[in-house]
């Protein structure tokens, strides 16, 4: 196998500007940023958008399918999940059926926030100024990343 780092034409692999790492960091830290003044109108932060994202797709949930869908640990979602319950956007009660299972269930507050949530990704993509196709490109892109990275973590 060839080594692909080699056969760049670039004149400096180690230079900051083409490292793909780079590109990654901060393509996501100002994309995230732009989400800031869209969410903070519905009293969400990105990372409790992303729940939201995750409830608004399946509802109920227990901490782990939660977890594991927004690949995070139970213990790095929880302080997410106690300020959620706090704003009235979510439920946290113990499974009736698994007494060890935690259940998250979308209050009538958090699942009325959907329908203004659906605007949300037009209005990034607008702000980026890219088109769906793009962005879906980019996110399917950005998709075979993840699993080769998950991949290559195994």
């Amino acid at each position: 196998m060839t080594n692909p780092v080699a056969m760049t034409t670039e004149p400096n692999v180690l230079a900051l500007e083409n490292q793909v790492c780079f590109a990654l960091t901060v393509a996501a830290r100002t994309t995230v940023a732009l989400y800031k003044p869209i969410l903070e109108p519905l009293g969400l932060t990105h990372p409790q958008y992303l729940v939201m994202l995750a409830l608004w797709e399946k509802n109920p949930r227990t901490l782990r399918s939660l977890a594991d869908a927004l690949r995070l640990e139970p213990a790095t979602l929880s302080p997410l999940l106690k300020r959620l319950e706090s704003t009235g956007h979510i439920r946290r009660q113990r499974s009736a059926t698994d007494e060890r299972a935690l259940q998250v269930t979308l209050t009538d507050h958090g699942r009325e926030l959907r329908a203004i949530a659906e605007t949300i990704p037009e209005r990034v993509a607008r702000t980026l100024d890219m088109t769906p196709d793009a962005l879906i490109a980019l996110r399917d892109t950005l998709n075979e990343v993840i699993r080769a990275t998950s991949a290559a973590s195994h």
